[in-house]
């Protein structure tokens, strides 16, 4: 090392730009704005979140609860039709069928409506909690089936 390689440490001042000479005038910080101003400080984006809540009691967002999911005659017979038991009676269609077939998550809660588009070719009776539009009845009792 020598005299000439060695360096200050930091004892050096950030230089005071705006007081007149070469860093007059706007100084670098530009024209106008929050940016140009001296003791400026930004707001955090947590400040402005949390003035953007409700300042009530009891406040709470709409529950949402699961759409209906919907199924079409055609679909359902299609992904049925292992499950349908050629000539051993009428297939009974409910949430845990749909279930075992993967039709529907384990965990499912909402409704599940039957619209008439296809065909089915085997019997099935329909659960009470089921949505059936009124094509879709018309093709199942043609079936030989029944909706509860």
């Amino acid at each position: 090392m020598k005299l000439h390689e060695l360096k200050a440490s930091g004892n050096k001042k950030p230089k005071r730009i705006g007081r007149s000479g070469k860093r007059g005038s706007y100084s670098g910080r530009g024209v106008k704005g929050q940016k140009s101003r001296s003791g400026r400080r930004l707001r955090p984006a947590e400040r402005d979140l949390i003035l953007r809540l409700p300042k009530r009691r009891g406040f709470a967002n709409a529950r949402k609860s699961e759409k209906a999911i919907i199924f079409n005659l055609g679909d359902l017979a299609e992904a049925l039709k292992s499950f349908a038991t050629a000539g051993k009676g009428v297939l009974d269609l409910n949430a845990e069928l749909l279930k075992a077939a993967g039709l529907l998550k384990k965990g499912f809660q909402g409704e599940v409506k039957l619209l008439g588009e296809g065909e089915i070719s085997f019997p099935v009776k329909v659960a009470q909690g089921f949505k059936v539009s009124g094509s879709a009845k018309a093709k199942i009792e043609k079936a030989g089936g029944n909706v509860g």
